[in-house]
């Protein structure tokens, strides 16, 4: 990893941000760290204490965020999470989100994907290294089992705090971790830290883009809408939207011409599908002509125009 970087670590105080705070210092990697109190635990306001005194004793900036919750869930506390990560990162110009998934993870994550019925790209999910539009997220311990980094913790005697939500088997995630994925990553670990990396070696066969860019502008030519979709669906991740399956089901029933959430225009010709953020502006007569002649999709012209982009 580039060590002049500006790194932002998501941190808990839990047993995997807390392994990784300490495996950075081991590393020399520089970085700051954030953290979201939900108030939702007895031990919240300890861990944002613990947090404090970690980033005083080693000189780290740290960033604090009070999320209150309606009601809790974990897609909203999920939400609210990468909105003040990303809010942070602008504001303070890092360029790297630190995240300490790891092996467990992946494979829950996996498993829950499984039994919803998902193709190689969404099973493969969590990535070491992942780009997003303007910044990239790093996952150092992605390949490492929590029985591993529970022993780096322990050989080192470091301090953290176990999430007693994690035990409550409600929540789905849970359920697939106390009941299967911890459970099989005990017995076969190296295997499954295999199977990963060939899987991984087949996605990026499989899924290597074509597609062009110009700023927000994407345009691919027309293959299969199965492929098509799938495409699509990474370029909205791009764009900062995860689409939901009514609205793939809505791309694919309107034939690629379509608004996703007012803001992504998706619209296409006879070769081509083109994905821009949706702008309603009046074109110029020159634009309108010269657009009709390129055959840009109509939903694509006012993106075009207001940032004065030229496709030949």
């Amino acid at each position: 990893m580039e060590k002049s970087s500006n790194n932002l670590l998501a941190f808990s105080a839990g047993v995997d941000s807390t392994a990784l705070f300490f495996w950075l210092l081991e590393k020399n990697i520089p970085f700051d760290i954030a953290i979201v109190n939900y108030h939702t635990r007895k031990t919240s306001d300890e861990e944002v204490e613990y947090a404090k005194t970690l980033a005083k004793k080693y000189n780290k900036k740290i960033y604090i965020k009070d999320c209150f919750l309606e009601k809790f869930s974990e897609n909203e506390a999920r939400k609210c999470r990468y909105e003040f990560f990303e809010e942070i990162m602008k504001k303070h110009n890092y360029d790297t989100l630190i995240l300490a998934h790891q092996l467990n993870d992946r494979f829950e994550w996996f498993l829950m994907q499984l039994s919803k019925g998902a193709g190689l790209k969404e099973l493969i999910a969590m990535e070491k290294w992942e780009e997003r539009e303007w910044y990239r997220i790093y996952r150092p311990f992605y390949n490492v089992s929590r029985d591993e980094i529970l022993t780096f913790l322990n050989e080192r005697g470091i301090k953290y705090y176990i999430d007693e939500t994690n035990f409550d088997k409600k929540y789905k995630r849970n359920f697939f971790r106390h009941n299967f994925s911890d459970k099989f990553i005990k017995l076969y670990k190296e295997g499954v830290k295999r199977s990963f990396e060939f899987l991984e070696e087949d996605k990026k066969l499989l899924f290597d883009t074509d597609w062009k860019r110009e700023k927000d502008l994407f345009w691919f030519k027309k293959s299969n809408p199965k492929r098509d979709i799938k495409k699509i669906d990474l370029i909205l991740k791009k764009l900062g939207i995860l689409p939901t399956k009514a609205q793939k089901d809505e791309i694919l029933k309107t034939d690629f011409n379509c608004v996703i959430q007012g803001k992504i225009a998706i619209d296409s010709n006879n070769s081509h599908i083109f994905i821009a953020p949706y702008v309603k502006i009046p074109l110029s007569k020159e634009n309108k002509e010269k657009y009709r002649k390129l055959k840009i999709p109509p939903k694509i012209r006012g993106y075009l125009q207001k940032e004065n982009i030229c496709i030949t």
